[in-house]
């Protein structure tokens, strides 16, 4: 595997920090939704984000 600069580690590390604040997030808002079909829509952009996050991870 070839090296990593330290510019890309950094832009990494900004991406997978906002992945991860945005399941955080997503995770609360669906946890407060009463309506069903928010409350989806909410899980399944928390479940994004946490697939984002994982596959950025990879790289490291």
């Amino acid at each position: 595997m070839s090296e990593i600069s330290v510019l890309d580690l950094q832009n990494l590390r900004h991406l997978i920090g906002g992945y991860d604040t945005s399941h955080c997030k997503m995770t609360e808002y669906a946890n407060e939704a009463k309506d069903p079909e928010v409350k989806k829509l909410f899980q399944d952009a928390a479940n994004s984000a946490m697939k984002n996050k994982q596959d950025l991870m990879k790289f490291l």
